[in-house]
């Protein structure tokens, strides 16, 4: 008998491994479209291997760089190895296998994400449904928010937001069946190692514990166990703020000290009951709770300019991924399309009525839905459970139809292609070019053998952790800093004044580097503080020449790429304001576009603006200007720009930059005409004075400060 029973379960293991090895086959397989649509590219490729295609994980890479090669020695940016997983992988695999670091970083998020079939299929198993899990992790490894988000080259702590929740999931959910102490172990290990895996993620971690807890009183209150999971969990969730970033380490070591103790000390119910309080205090109080939740609920939710002291413009509103989304993007994004997502709305209902231990998977529901105000990054969290909802809806129905097993897959196999479909056909679709071009990169990499690891780069934030990785510069803002201090970049982006360039930049970099790291706006205007600096009257004497600057400390460089051209207007909002009003200094206007037809001298654009090139008027909406200059460029052979210009009117309010070589129309109003971004790349003017053009390419310009 007791063979039999062996053997039973060797098969059952079997069937286990192999239903989730073809699921994360399937799920990598997918993945590998998007390789498959560029890997002939060569564009897209650096070191021979393709590059990312998604700006912050060049953060991540650098900090792998830092460890790896010993750059990166001056970049107070750089994350530590010990307080972050994406990191201290790359640098593992990086040492312990063949490949490259660039091929680790393109290939790690398909490795890492595919492994969220594992949880899906295990928490199916926990109701002796093992097929229904392998349907799910079909579905929900591959739906549209979370492929995304985890595709081939997305290499960010993504990869880990969504998989390791359904991890923490299977064991609460095993917790709450099993009814012993070790699956909370292993949940409270989960949740103990979240923040390392993935840092952002802490409030849905802390709404899973106390939703947790919650269940645990309300259904197993008068039972002893509840109380010794409760105290497990609820110690993981505690913060140990004096010991980061390695509190995960400290942590896992008192779980298993208080796991062991509880399994040896016989304890009273009583004086568990008073721990659990005392914990969900000191988690309460320690952890911030509410205020985590609402700080995060109010940031992606605000917009507009900061009301504290000085005004500065808010950056939330200005990303794409923070914004309000429609109910048919919100739906398409968890489960491929709107009938889907009602399928697995009424699925999830009908798992709930059946397995009540799927209430526990609320917070992740929740925080999918709270996407319809806080934007597209927070529907890849109800992925895995939609997924499972709809599967087990299609489940409920094919056991009603037929107790038949080949029926039974024939179906399940038909009504989740019907809800793979839409998601594939995404998937086939969303061709992502990689975050910068050989030959952007190939600039990157010329200034990293002019430059040394000191000096430091003014760019907008996007291009700031490309930078980092490419040409080993810092930056003064990038993806994770930025905030007020994108005042000051899109100052300099868009004066007039080259000597306010020079000054601005100078005094911002030595201010930066003093401060150690901290936001350099207001340290300069002493934003908040009583004797806050009158910014118009900083400014102004930076731009004349009679503030006290700082010493030079390092060489500083201004970095100007043809990608920026199209979100110009965006980076100009940040700069074109009165500090202290909160005001726009003034109305711009610069719109790239493209013609589309030329009749007998009236241009038409793409964008609905018309070009009268022989009244020398545009007509933008329903207002007609008079055009200053109607303007040529030209990129030559060796790297100049040759330059036709026409006057129309003197008193005119736009002007038209035609970039021949980009086939490329600009239509701005004068004043922007005269901005640093317009005058230094499109038309490669500069101050020989104040600065020495050291790379130029059609893809980007890169300046040197002289002073």
């Amino acid at each position: 008998m007791k063979n039999k029973l062996e053997t039973s379960k060797k098969i059952e293991l079997k069937y286990l491994l192999l239903l989730i090895s073809m699921a994360y086959a399937f799920s990598f397989a997918i993945r590998m479209i998007w390789v498959y649509q560029f890997q002939d590219n060569p564009n897209f490729y650096w070191n021979d291997q393709l590059m990312i295609n998604t700006n912050d994980g060049y953060t991540w890479a650098s900090g792998a760089q830092h460890i790896l090669y010993g750059m990166h020695g001056h970049n107070a940016g750089i994350r530590d190895m010990w307080g972050n997983a994406t990191i201290f992988f790359t640098v593992l695999f990086t040492k312990i296998t063949p490949f490259s670091l660039e091929t680790i970083i393109l290939y790690m998020p398909t490795m890492v994400s595919s492994l969220v079939v594992i949880p899906i299929i295990l928490i199916a198993r926990l109701y002796s449904q093992s097929l229904w899990g392998f349907f799910a992790a079909l579905l929900g490894s591959i739906a549209w928010s979370y492929y995304n988000r985890t595709m081939t080259g997305y290499y960010d702590t993504d990869m880990f937001s969504a998989m390791a929740p359904m991890f923490i999931l299977y064991f609460l959910m095993k917790s709450t069946m099993d009814f012993t102490p070790r699956a909370a172990l292993y949940a409270a290990i989960a949740i103990a190692l979240y923040p390392f895996l993935y840092d952002a993620g802490k409030s849905i971690v802390y709404a899973m514990g106390i939703m947790y807890a919650l269940y645990m009183m309300f259904y197993h209150r008068e039972d002893k166990i509840t109380y010794i999971s409760i105290v497990l969990v609820f110690i993981s969730l505690v913060p140990f703020p004096l010991l980061m970033p390695y509190n995960y380490l400290v942590k896992i070591v008192v779980l298993l000290g208080v796991y062991f103790f509880f399994k040896r000390v016989p304890v009273e119910q009583k004086k568990l009951m008073i721990l659990s309080v005392i914990l969900l205090v000191l988690f309460m109080y320690l952890g911030n709770v509410f205020n985590l939740i609402l700080s995060k609920v109010m940031g992606y939710m605000s917009t507009g300019t900061a009301s504290e002291g000085l005004h500065f413009y808010g950056v939330k509103q200005t990303i794409r991924e923070a914004g309000q989304i429609p109910f048919q993007t919100f739906a398409n994004r968890i489960s491929g399309s709107q009938l889907g997502v009602i399928i697995s709305f009424i699925g999830y209902v009908v798992l709930v009525a059946k397995h009540r231990a799927f209430i526990l998977a609320l917070p992740l529901i929740g925080i999918g839905a709270f996407a319809l105000w806080g934007g597209l990054r927070f529907t890849v969290y109800a992925v895995p459970i939609a997924a499972m909802s709809a599967s087990y809806l299609f489940h409920v129905i094919m056991q009603t139809i037929s107790d038949k097993k080949s029926m039974y897959i024939f179906g399940m196999s038909i009504m989740t292609a019907m809800m793979i479909y839409p998601n594939i056909t995404h998937i086939i679709g969303y061709k992502v070019p990689t975050v910068l071009s050989k030959a952007e990169v190939s600039d990157l990499a010329k200034l990293n053998s002019i430059s040394d690891s000191k000096d430091y780069t003014l760019a907008w934030w996007d291009y700031g952790y490309p930078i980092w990785f490419y040409s080993d510069t810092n930056t003064i803002i990038d993806g994770g800093k930025h905030q007020n201090d994108n005042f000051i970049i899109s100052k300099i982006m868009t004066t007039s004044s080259s000597e306010l360039v020079a000054n601005l930049s100078r005094l911002a970099v030595e201010t930066y580097v003093d401060a150690n790291y901290s936001t350099i706006a207001n340290a300069l205007f002493k934003n908040g503080e009583e004797n806050q600096v009158d910014p118009n009257l900083l400014l102004s004497e930076l731009e004349n020449g009679t503030y006290d600057m700082p010493e030079k400390s390092r060489d500083i460089f201004l970095y100007l790429p043809y990608r920026m051209l199209n979100i110009f207007p965006t980076v100009a909002i940040f700069g074109n304001l009165d500090l202290t009003t909160g005001k726009p200094e003034r109305k711009i206007a610069f719109y790239p576009t493209n013609a589309t037809s030329n009749n007998k001298g009236i241009l038409s654009f793409q964008n609905g603006i018309v070009f009268d090139s022989l009244k020398g008027q545009v007509k933008v909406g329903r207002d007609t200007k008079n055009v200053k200059y109607f303007i040529s460029t030209q990129n030559t052979k060796v790297d100049k720009i040759q330059i036709q210009s026409q006057l129309y009117h003197v008193d005119g309010e736009y002007t038209i930059v035609y970039m021949k070589s980009y086939n490329k129309f600009v239509i701005m109003d004068t004043e922007t005409f005269k901005s640093t971004y317009v005058q230094m790349f499109m038309l490669g003017k500069y101050d020989k004075n104040l600065f020495d053009l050291v790379i130029s390419s059609p893809y980007s310009k890169i300046y040197k400060l002289k002073k």
